[in-house]
């Protein structure tokens, strides 16, 4: 299940919520019971390796004659 992160608009806390994807923009209250609450935009990582980019001349890599 997806992890949100959320602010209280009343006491500055941050805090994470496990909620399915179709709940992610409904009301979220905070742990000290506050309810305006808005949704924080996260970074997310995947894994896997990116391209090198390509070597060699002005060409990008082909012979320039």
């Amino acid at each position: 299940m997806p992890r949100y992160d959320y602010r209280c608009r009343s006491c500055g806390a941050t805090f994470e919520l496990s909620r399915p994807m179709a709940e992610s923009a409904d009301p979220a209250q905070c742990p000290e019971g506050h309810t305006d609450t808005v949704k924080l935009l996260s970074a997310v990582a995947v894994g896997g390796t990116a391209a090198a980019p390509p070597q060699g001349g002005c060409c990008g890599g082909g012979c320039c004659g």
